[in-house]
């Protein structure tokens, strides 16, 4: 399990979370999955998005997936996924910093967050701890990602 910070396309006229609902309502878990198919405008969003990372956080390693385009930043923050496919995209981030450990990660993650809804034109929420990415206090969610860590590390090892 990871930490997951979401992010939609939301539709027009909709709030983050009807769009969520309208895409959840949707769903169809015997259906195959559908590759994704992005537009130029996707594409050109996701390559200013990585060029923006590698200027104003550093080194990251990418790959292409027939679901999606994929992110991996390891930094002396801590480690991060982004998986991005046009529409949606999401940040995980494992639970392995406990306390105050979380806080230089999540501070990373918020910050990558912000990125991906200026250059990519999606909106980010994060669900673990109610709030926007946009004007979330990133340590309220540090704090529960740094909780669980330590919760996990002591009842799970």
């Amino acid at each position: 399990m990871t930490y997951t910070i979401m992010f939609l396309r939301v539709l027009p006229e909709r709030t983050f979370d009807e769009t969520l609902e309208e895409i959840n309502s949707a769903y169809d878990p015997d259906a195959d999955l559908k590759p994704m198919n992005l537009t130029d405008e996707d594409r050109a969003g996701w390559d200013r998005l990585i060029q923006r990372i590698l200027r104003e956080a550093g080194p990251v390693t990418t790959e292409e997936f027939p679901y999606s385009l994929t992110l991996w930043r390891d930094g002396p923050s801590g480690h991060l996924q982004l998986d991005y496919d046009g529409n949606s995209a999401t940040i995980d981030i494992p639970y392995r910093y406990p306390g105050n450990e979380a806080s230089p990660i999540m501070a990373e993650a918020y910050r990558i967050g912000r990125m991906v809804e200026e250059e990519c034109g999606l909106e980010g929420y994060d669900g673990e701890v109610e709030q926007p990415v946009r004007t979330g206090d990133i340590e309220v969610a540090a704090s529960r990602l740094g909780g669980l860590a330590r919760w996990a590390q002591e009842t799970l090892t």
